[in-house]
């Protein structure tokens, strides 16, 4: 392990300070217009209305329809019998037919006009006043002035310089401008509106040359701004006319929206994401502006950015709002936001308490897992120990040791061992053995047990976390093990303080809290519900967390004074970069939703059980379909061990990436924490792969669809140094839509809950590619692998050459890189004990192949294998390279033993 380092008292610090303040593409507007104002070269400043200086609290302007009809259902003026979709489609309807009704007099029509042209039927033949003026309301109620093109409007008043609002929209002039008159906007005096319905023309067809009739002004004298990209920017650009295009999705974010079935060019009013009270809360289009705030020239930092404000930053914001309001509720005064995730969480906590005016200070907390856990230890037993070794995925021999203040004397069985990482359930077993089977190592660990829980509970009352009877903790979540194994330390120490926890999620491990009597809460779900969110953040939950930490290391300790001792800081330069840009757009989205709120005291708030849904929606389907730029970053982020160690390991390894062409999407989801953090990176990279991904995340066709009617296993059998061949894992074999297969499997079966079983020393493993007859080909096999001396080594057969030199049970070799599979136990058989020099304890072999499966009646017609000549000097070759003469002659041996057994 690295030295640690000692830490400083967490500070609130400012994330976004990092890269300076957030600057919007209006503040750059404002300084230009106003250059172009002092130069004389401006006259005229034109914006579109609907978009662009308002818009509506709902993800794209049809979908408030249904809240027009929900409210005229509860107003008791529409018939029970009509739902919202079906409101939407008949007002989309009904607008369409009255625009053709208008023949010669072109398309453009009045709101009047478009409720004159509706059935009586589902109205009661209630007056189209009423009816009109309930739409209106909820207009009026649904938009919002965009403050960042309110800047422009304020500048330009502030500048004397006119202002025209130009706007393809069936409201009449009475109409728009009630829309616009509110306390958040002053528009300057004598602002003219031009609108297609009083010209009859729209602005992508007529209505440009009457404006610019009307204001008789040269047409590079005007600057537009406008969101759509023909009516606002491209056709008034040919008149001359200077444009901006206040673009409110841009092609990246829609792909973002689309996988949450959000998106603009999608109807959603069926689904849950438009609440008839609140819409979308206005979600869809501040993330938008948020997301709007980073560059868009793909690079990694702007990706990183944009992932904070339109993924993590609502998800947080709610999160704080909902901490603030609950402690002020109960009347607490301070939370504690454990480091690392303590420190943002913190200052989101705090600008939400500011913002909604409540008396609650969240303060950072050092604690770790890692170290509560250890405090809690008097008594051990091999169970025990085991189980905290199992929770390390890069623990060694000598880094536990350390942990756990003992040297290598102490424990003479394991001196051969320091450098063996914890991996294999053998190993485990035999350390968590060494370490309790005398009774003076138990009372050292005792010792070293009851010495970090006096050192931290000194840290805790120093920090002033001890001086309530509740500690309220505020973390992201999951199993809620800190607050856990808190609780059981500060009851040793007989500390009468009980530990609360609030978080963004937890799952069915938060039961063993409530089952205590804790108080254990979550803001989108609790307790593993709802199951697609809580599962999917269980699994995958480390670029969240990465995310969100400070930069620094993982606590592992505190001094006899209380001063927290940290491990080393995981990961390159360029991803520490990424983590504070993904920090930015955290705070770039909470300061935007602040300022609107600010505005309005009517604005809705993050708590309601829509908006809640929003988010979890938000958070589960970047979890479960990233898109191609997100997995581009995350993918070579790094994650710490955080239990001790400092073994780090890439989200997404090598050896998946180069498989990528060969999976299927539910290979995705058969892969253990073991084999990848974050599988779903995998999918973006392949097309086909990341469509099936993103229909299953979306819940629009079942696993089952990618399955065989007759499935196929892989398996792989495992021969030890005692002469036993015993079965090793199994999985799963799809063909993919490239016709390619895929198979993943360890030396020890996997179990439910994804830890390492007893495995001897192994001499050869037996793959067992398809469990059935089948003509395969096989492209790649790679195996990491470590040996009983704790050497890591990766090997791979990928030649023909490779091939012929490996032994074959009932299946031959076809030439090349074919192979005849004869019967359902035929198999591959990899020598890695003579390919690594030693047996081994850990094995995962990756098979890259392709299928053509048989009758399993034994009837297909049996193909002639390769020439023996052929095959037996690949194998020579092979043991040529192995260990040269010696080699060929130990591989003549064991070939006839082989053969021997064969016929046995």
């Amino acid at each position: 392990m690295h030295p640690p380092g000692r830490a400083d008292a967490p500070g609130h610090a400012d994330p976004a300070a990092v890269d300076g303040p957030a600057e919007s593409v209006t503040s750059r507007l404002v300084t230009r217009l106003l250059r172009l104002v002092t130069d004389g070269s401006l006259r005229v400043l034109s914006l579109d209305v609907f978009d662009t200086l308002l818009w509506r609290r709902v993800p794209r302007p049809v979908e408030l329809f249904a809240v027009v009809a929900h409210r005229l259902r509860s107003e008791g003026l529409l018939a029970e019998w009509v739902t919202d979709s079906a409101f939407v489609g008949l007002r989309a309807r009904v607008e369409g037919l009255a625009r053709d009704a208008r023949g010669p007099l072109g398309p453009e029509v009045s709101l009047r006009e478009i409720w004159l042209a509706m059935p009586p039927e589902p109205f009661s033949d209630v007056p189209v006043d009423i009816l009109m003026g309930v739409e209106m309301q909820v207009e009026r109620e649904f938009t919002v002035v965009d403050l960042d093109t309110r800047r422009l409007v304020d500048a330009a008043r502030h500048a004397g310089l006119p202002l025209v609002l130009v706007s393809d929209t069936y409201f009449d002039d009475e109409q728009l401008r009630y829309l616009l008159d509110r306390p958040q906007l002053e528009l300057p005096p004598g602002t003219r509106i031009f609108r297609s319905q009083e010209y009859g023309t729209a602005k992508g067809d007529g209505l440009w040359p009457a404006v610019l009739t009307a204001l008789g002004v040269a047409p590079d004298e005007i600057v537009h701004i406008g969101d759509n990209p023909v009516a606002d920017d491209e056709v008034p650009a040919r008149h001359g006319i200077r444009t901006v295009h206040y673009e409110r999705v841009d092609e990246e974010f829609a792909r973002v929206l689309e996988r949450e079935r959000t998106t603009p060019t999608a109807l959603s009013t069926a689904g849950t994401l438009v609440d008839p009270e609140h819409g979308d809360a206005g979600l869809t289009t501040m993330r938008a502006r948020a997301v709007g705030l980073a560059g868009r020239d793909g690079r990694r930092t702007d990706v990183a950015r944009r992932f904070g404000a339109g993924v993590l930053g609502p998800v947080l914001t709610g999160f704080a709002e909902w901490v603030a309001r609950s402690c002020a509720a109960r009347r607490v005064r301070t939370a504690w936001c454990p480091m690392r995730e303590g420190e943002l969480l913190a200052a989101l906590v705090n600008d939400a308490a500011r913002a909604h005016g409540l008396e609650v200070e969240a303060r950072p907390l050092w604690l770790s897992r890692h170290v509560v856990w250890l405090a809690t230890v008097d008594e051990l037993d091999a169970d025990s120990v085991a189980d905290m070794i199992r929770r390390s995925y890069g623990a060694t021999v000598r880094s536990l040791l350390s942990t756990l203040a003992l040297r290598p004397g102490d424990v003479p069985s394991l001196a051969p061992h320091l450098d063996r990482v914890l991996d294999d359930q053998e190993m485990v077993d035999r350390v968590a053995a060494a370490l309790v089977e005398a009774p003076h190592l138990r009372h050292r660990l005792a010792v070293t047990a009851t010495g970090k829980r006096r050192r931290l509970v000194r840290a805790l009352r120093d920090a002033g976390a001890l001086d309530e009877p509740e500690m309220v903790l505020v973390d992201l979540g999951w199993g809620a093990t800190i607050q856990l194994q808190l609780a059981a330390a500060l009851d040793k120490a007989g500390v009468d303080v009980v530990p609360s926890g609030m978080y963004v999620a937890t799952d069915f491990r938060s039961l063993r809290l409530l089952a205590r009597g804790l108080r254990v809460e979550g803001y989108l779900g609790a307790a593993g519900r709802p199951a697609p969110l809580v599962e999917s953040l269980a699994r995958s939950p480390e670029a969240l967390e990465m995310s969100v930490n400070a930069l620094c290391g993982s606590l592992l300790d505190f001094s006899e004074d209380g001063t927290p001792i940290l491990g080393p800081t995981v990961g390159t330069e360029d991803q520490h970069a990424e983590r504070r840009a993904v920090q930015t757009g955290i705070v770039d989205f909470q300061r935007r939703w602040h300022a609107y709120r600010a505005t309005d005291r009517d604005w809705p708030s993050l708590l309601i059980p829509s908006a809640r849904d929003h988010l979890g929606e938000v958070l589960r389907a970047a979890i479960c379909a990233p898109t191609e730029q997100e997995a581009s970053l995350f993918a070579l982020w790094s994650h710490e061990d955080n239990l001790g160690s400092d073994h780090a390991a890439r989200l997404v390894p090598d050896d998946l990436e180069g498989v990528l062409p060969y999976l299927s999407p539910n290979d995705l989801a058969d892969l253990g924490m073991r084999d990848a953090f974050w599988p779903q990176l995998l999918a973006p990279g392949d097309a086909g792969l990341a469509a099936a991904a993103r229909a299953l995340a979306a819940g629009a066709i079942d696993a089952d669809a990618f399955e065989a009617a007759e499935p196929s296993r892989a398996r792989l059998m495992v021969h030890t140094v005692d002469d036993r061949w015993s079965p090793g894992s199994e999985h799963q074999v799809r063909i993919n839509h490239h016709g390619l297969s895929f198979a993943r499997l360890a030396l020890e079966p996997r179990a439910a809950d994804d830890a390492p079983r007893s495995t001897p020393h192994v001499l050869d493993v037996s793959v067992e590619l398809t469990g059935r007859p089948a003509v395969v080909r096989v492209d790649r096999v790679i195996v990491s692998l470590r040996t009983v001396d704790g050497v890591e080594q990766e090997h791979r057969w990928e030649t023909p050459a490779d091939l012929a030199g490996l032994h074959l049970a009932d299946a031959a070799w076809l030439g090349g890189n074919l192979v005849e599979l004869r019967s359902a136990t035929s198999a591959v058989v990899l020598p890695l004990a003579a390919r690594a020099g030693a047996p081994v304890v850990h094995a995962r072999v990756t098979v890259a192949f392709a299928m053509l499966p048989q009758s399993p009646s034994g009837l297909s017609p049996v193909t002639r294998g390769a020439p023996t000549t052929a095959r037996m000097s690949g194998r020579l070759l092979a043991e040529f390279r192995r260990g040269g003469v010696r080699g060929v002659a130990s591989g003549a041996t064991r070939l006839a033993l082989r053969r021997v057994v064969d016929r046995g």
